[in-house]
């Protein structure tokens, strides 16, 4: 790739987890239009305060660094750094661009972010990330150049001082305020409307947009990119006549900075207000943790509500029987598994739901076409005294059928 960033990972061993959040952070520098160029593995028994890393083991990098061809490598440390590390890190490898895994992934999230609400969610993430930085960043702020760290609307505001930072943080923040009042009322209107919505939820680029597309026959952005999909996308489809809205939301990683779940919670909160949430993981990958990582962010959250376990991608596995009983294998790229997963789904509101035979007299079919939208009809039979109708109703709406209700099923 010509005139592409290059990055060179250096990979802490401080647990078995290492490998997993090596192959992301490839696949983070991906999806930030960089290119991986190389990595160093060092064992972490204690962590050194100024440079996180020994001497020795900075010294061997650099001279790795300064070996290749590139004479402009950017260094990912993949995990957190304070700010008097990554200078001094930096200025131990030749005053190469050192950033850590957040700056990463704040700034896959500014190249995603594409409502205003996104933008604002962005920004918010990043000048709360920045400003306890703001005093250790020293001439890094004058940098306005290319590059991952450089993009998104909060780096033009770093070169102003603490008290610009926390006015333009207290503005956002009371921005996204706004939002989520707008939300909650959406979402009480659609409660009014009798819509159930079902929530998307689970590791990134697992599926879950593809999943949207394939049960909606929409064309939301589905991309094999970590972090795709940031804004929330809703799209209604129908069940068996049922009505549902598939609410699409923001993915999980390991180790997600607190900044951005903080900053992205209003978005979350249509997971967290959902009435049935799919948590959807990869067959092909640590499908174990991706859930636990997921399951573990939204309680956080508060996360309280029902929730069916989809395990995505199955066509490339043989292995059904490595998989938990509690998943629901499918493949949403090839529409495997659906008639298991929508049944999934309406057994999940079996107790909202009761089916009911009506006796509906000719002379009320007005009376009960006004209301007929609260049920689903499953069949029609035509008799002298009227229609006998058999229909899945909600519940809470069953005495608006009294007068013409004949029997439960």
């Amino acid at each position: 790739m010509e005139n592409c960033e290059k990055v060179f990972i250096i990979q802490p061993k401080t647990d078995d987890s290492f490998a997993v959040l090596h192959s992301e952070a490839i696949s983070l520098i991906q999806s930030a239009g960089a290119e991986y160029c190389g990595t160093a593995y060092q064992n972490i028994k204690q962590v050194n305060p100024s440079t996180y890393l020994g001497s020795g083991k900075l010294e061997e990098i650099k001279n790795t660094l300064d070996a290749m061809e590139e004479s402009d490598i950017t260094v990912l440390f993949n995990g957190e750094l304070s700010p008097s590390q990554t200078l001094n890190i930096s200025a131990c490898l030749g005053d190469r661009k050192v950033i850590d895994r957040t700056t990463l992934i704040l700034d896959i999230f500014a190249r995603n972010a594409v409502s205003s609400e996104g933008k604002i969610q962005v920004e918010l993430a990043q000048l709360r990330y920045i400003y306890p930085r703001l005093k250790g960043k020293g001439s890094q702020l004058s940098r306005l150049g290319g590059g991952i760290g450089s993009r998104g609307p909060g780096e033009t505001q770093l070169e102003t001082d603490r008290r610009y930072i926390r006015t333009r943080i207290k503005y956002l923040e009371n921005k996204l305020s706004e939002t989520e009042l707008r939300r909650t009322l959406q979402t009480e209107r659609r409660a009014k409307e009798n819509v159930k919505i079902i929530a998307l939820v689970g590791y990134t680029n697992t599926g879950k947009s593809t999943l949207m597309n394939a049960l909606t026959n929409s064309d939301v952005l589905a991309k094999d990119a970590l972090f795709a999909t940031l804004d929330p996308t809703a799209r209604k489809f129908e069940i068996d006549g049922h009505e549902f809205l598939l609410v699409d939301t923001v993915g999980f990683l390991q180790q997600l900075p607190h900044n951005i779940i903080e900053s992205f919670k209003s978005t979350l909160e249509s997971a967290l207000n959902c009435d049935l949430a799919l948590f959807v993981c990869d067959a092909s990958g640590d499908w174990e943790m991706q859930f636990d990582t997921s399951w573990k962010t939204l309680k956080a959250l508060g996360f309280n509500r029902k929730y069916l376990k989809v395990l995505n991608k199955c066509d490339n596995s043989n292995a059904d029987n490595a998989y938990g009983s509690d998943f629901i294998r499918i493949s949403a790229k090839y529409k495997i598994g659906f008639d298991n997963l929508k049944s999934a789904i309406l057994h999940s509101f079996d107790d909202d739901f009761a089916v009911c035979e009506l006796l509906i007299p000719y002379d009320k079919l007005s009376d009960y076409s006004r209301v007929s939208g609260y049920l689903s009809e499953k069949n029609r039979v035509y008799r002298d005294n009227g229609i006998i109708v058999t229909a899945s109703i909600e519940k809470i709406h069953l005495d608006k059928f009294n007068q013409y209700l004949k029997s439960k099923i």
